[in-house]
């Protein structure tokens, strides 16, 4: 006999494309679960692109460098989480912090991973396989349901946009004569140096383009100081005009600029999955292709997607710590990237 689950905490409070691959398994608990509340924990910045989501009724944010920093932020997050009542908790963000937090709250089923991080605070554990890299993420989230005897739904994901960011970014468009033109997101960051294609190439992509095409080109990235190096790196080696936003939006604003391209060319990144969920084709390039963090487990889903993928190496080791072989970083020709975009507009 199926539980009836009447107040569920779904956890995943790590980054972008995580949090938009989880939302398939939102939709399948909603659809499961049709009159219980459910409501998503998340990371302050990932809040805009799942706020408004139809399939979620409350969104909380664990804001661990603002009102729940350190011990008693914790403890404030953990009054937070039991004063809401909770009878089920899906963790797919499996931290010591997160599995503490559901044991704290009170939460009497706690659906998580098997694992080193206080995995045992869990009534309900799954043998962790995502590092072999066998499915896809949104198909490892929604194998995490099985036991509630939750049923499968399309691996189809949702990406929210706010009425604010709507309107700037409409006024960005129109301001910068975008609306009747073709315009092309790049985005040459990454989170990790050994998930970064040069930055000549992707200049050399956006020149091979412009010289055919007439196309606008906005580069985007985050804040930080690495993205910012990184577009420096591109607008030095492009000969035409690139309309730079790097750091210049957040994650809500990002989103609906993306919404308006026609094509977003990027590294396996976060806004791979945001310009995918909201059904912009995406070129994503992964200069990694070993068990856990290949394209099989983490590709755009969208028909109109591409990868363009580095051959397989299985002595490489791709550990944060390690600074990435430039080489290897260039074993991606520009031609194959230029042949994505055709592959792309001809889909179109």
């Amino acid at each position: 006999i199926m539980t009836a689950f009447h107040n569920i905490l779904v956890i995943r409070t790590d980054r972008i494309g995580d949090v938009i691959l989880t939302t398939p398994s939102v939709r399948a608990l909603r659809r499961a679960f049709p009159r219980a509340r459910l409501t998503l924990l998340v990371s302050p910045r990932t809040r805009e692109l799942v706020e408004g989501n139809p399939d979620i009724d409350q969104i909380l944010v664990d804001d661990r460098q603002g009102a729940h920093r350190g011990f008693w932020g914790c403890v404030a997050l953990i009054r937070l989480l039991r004063e809401q009542h909770f009878d089920l908790a899906v963790n797919f963000h499996t931290k010591k912090r997160t599995n503490a937090l559901c044991f704290f709250a009170g939460i009497p089923r706690r659906l998580g991973y098997r694992n080193e991080k206080l995995g045992f605070l869990l009534t309900d554990q799954v043998t962790d396989d995502r590092h072999e890299g066998q499915k896809h993420e949104a198909r490892y989230c929604l194998d995490l349901l099985s036991g509630l005897r939750v049923a499968g739904v399309p691996l189809k994901t949702h990406v929210s946009v706010q009425e604010d960011n709507e309107r700037w970014a409409g006024k960005f468009f129109e301001g910068h004569h975008l609306t009747a033109v073709r315009v092309i997101a790049v985005h040459p960051g990454a989170s990790c140096p050994t998930k970064k294609w040069p930055a000549k190439r992707f200049a050399e992509v956006i020149n091979a383009l412009a010289a055919r095409d007439k196309a606008a080109f906005l580069l985007v990235g985050g804040a930080g100081a690495d993205d910012r190096a990184t577009a420096d790196s591109v607008l030095a080696a492009v000969h035409n005009p690139v309309l730079d936003m790097t750091g210049r939006t957040s994650v809500g604003q990002l989103a609906s600029l993306l919404k308006r391209c026609h094509l977003l060319i990027s590294n396996d990144s976060g806004p791979v999955h945001i310009a995918d969920g909201l059904g912009v084709p995406v070129i994503s390039i992964f200069t990694r292709n070993q068990p856990g963090i290949n394209p099989e487990r983490w590709r755009p889903l969208g028909e109109q997607a591409q990868t363009v993928v580095t051959p397989f190496e299985g002595k490489k080791s791709f550990c944060k710590s390690n600074v990435p072989d430039p080489e290897y970083l260039d074993l991606i020709p520009v031609q194959a990237v230029l042949q994505a975009v055709d592959a792309v507009f001809k889909l179109c």
